[in-house]
């Protein structure tokens, strides 16, 4: 009977090559998927154990495909050029994201920024941007650096060779230079904190396929609203309404991202922001804030512990433009070994593996005809991987973002592209950037012997189980 069910069974073999001596390092990654293609059940389990591990070997080549699910045919667009045609040449008929995602998220975020389109998405898109302009930026930067030093300070109490969950630490660390920015530093710890965690908890109960969608229905099916479901969006919403009224009733911190939005609001009321919309947007720009730069600092405490030889070119580089003066953001433009391990952590796991659109009307992708209602993929897990676009593509090799050097355009796509390109681009970087820096001068991070790491996608992409590692000053 075992034998019998085994089939079922999915699979998260992960592979990681390490060879000190010729200083190549091949960091964890799902096998390809090898199952027979008429076994339909056990490709939709092993898309919910793990979606990175349903891909085959041939998708990591430039191309476009095609894969069946039940009665859903999935077009996965792997070709630079038809990626430019799906998010810009055609991007009102491709800038829905998928059943799955927004009925993943619309309980959290409602109709914000980032699972909104239409017209919607238009009046928020022109907003929001301009709040996290790149130009606003630098008056961050205080906060990033000063909230990394707080967390390596806490780190030193704890004692030489502690032991910690990264992704946690990450987490935390990310979440508390977020709420400080989008709601002022009058938020609190303990607010702080039930906003993370009710993140964190919604994340785990959700599920990374919409099963109604592959059964027929165009929309999907809406998220089962479980009394655990319930009690994580009410914290978080209980925290940010809060902030919103202060806020509204002029009681908020004038420096922060919210209140630039509240005066918006105030100069033009015909955007129609109320305390609902206001929140929408705040629990947005938090949520992209606060878990992608945690997902990728975590993944990069990894690739530095696997490879000593890139952590120590950091190491001379934050020494000779630092010295012993702390990491600020004037510091950055000169940080270009930081700047490139963050973009080649970003390569390897971008924190939004999988781009899914879905067609308004038909269309033609290459040789491919697209029906109205159907899944588009595009998936930077597998284009960031493509060997003809990247050279050892699944080697660690940061070098290959110094010198001025750039991937060809709609090849590199950690931040999405096109019209829907991350606003908050130029914060999320930074604060990378930022954060690296100041740690990496006070700490080596080594992860725990023995532990396996795999890399699994829910809504974001994390190491299945946290990243436990050890504490090392410097």
């Amino acid at each position: 009977m075992r034998r019998l069910f085994d089939w079922l069974n999915p699979s998260n073999e992960s592979i990681e090559r390490l060879n000190s001596d010729r200083r190549q390092f091949e960091p964890a990654h799902p096998a390809y998927y090898n199952s027979p293609g008429n076994q339909q059940i056990k490709l939709l389990l092993q898309a919910r154990s793990n979606l990175l591990a349903i891909f085959r070997k041939k998708h990591y080549d430039v191309g476009i495909g095609t894969m069946r699910i039940f009665n859903r045919r999935i077009t996965v667009v792997n070709a630079p050029d038809a990626i430019k045609y799906v998010v810009a040449t055609r991007h009102d008929n491709f800038e829905r994201k998928s059943p799955q995602m927004r009925r993943a998220l619309e309980k959290l975020l409602g109709d914000g920024l980032f699972i909104s389109d239409g017209e919607t998405w238009k009046q928020r898109r022109a907003l929001v941007a301009d709040i996290v302009h790149k130009n606003r930026v630098p008056a961050f930067g205080g906060i990033m650096t000063n909230t990394a030093v707080e967390l390596t300070e806490r780190w030193r109490s704890l004692g030489e060779g502690a032991s910690v969950n990264m992704l946690h630490e990450m987490a935390g660390l990310t979440a508390e230079i977020i709420a400080r920015s989008v709601f002022g530093n009058d938020l609190g710890p303990d607010a702080a904190n039930d906003v993370t965690e009710g993140f964190t908890s919604y994340q785990a109960l959700v599920d990374s396929v919409n099963l109604g969608y592959f059964l027929g229905f165009d929309e999907g099916l809406p998220l089962l609203s479980t009394p655990s479901m319930k009690r994580s969006i009410g914290r978080i919403h209980r925290v940010i309404d809060k902030v919103v009224e202060d806020h509204l009733a002029g009681k908020g911190d004038h420096r922060s991202m919210l209140d630039l939005l509240v005066r918006r609001q105030q100069r033009n009321p015909e955007l129609k922001l109320d305390v609902v919309a206001l929140r929408n947007e705040a629990a947005t720009i938090f949520m992209a804030g606060h878990e992608t730069t945690a997902a990728t600092l975590t993944w990069i405490w990894y690739l530095l512990s696997r490879a000593p030889w890139v952590e120590t070119a950091v190491h001379e580089e934050i020494a000779r433009v630092c010295g012993d003066n702390v990491p600020t953001i004037e510091h950055v433009p000169q940080l270009d070994w930081c700047r490139a391990v963050v973009e080649e952590a970003l390569r390897l796991y971008p924190p939004v593996p999988i781009l899914a659109r879905q067609a308004k009307g038909p269309d033609q992708i290459g040789d491919f005809e697209i029906k109205p209602a159907s899944l588009i993929l595009i998936v930077p897990w597998l284009l960031h991987r493509t060997e003809a676009l990247f050279p050892k593509a699944h080697q660690f090799r940061p070098d290959r973002f110094l010198e001025g050097r750039r991937p060809a355009p709609y090849s590199y796509i950690p931040f999405a592209s096109g019209p829907r390109l991350c606003p908050g681009l130029q914060f999320g970087l930074t604060e990378a950037i930022l954060c690296l820096a100041v740690i990496a001068q006070r700490f080596h991070v080594r992860v725990q012997e023995g532990h396996k790491v795999e890399a699994v996608y829910q809504l974001t992409l994390r190491p299945r189980g946290g990243m436990p590692v050890t504490l090392h000053r410097r």
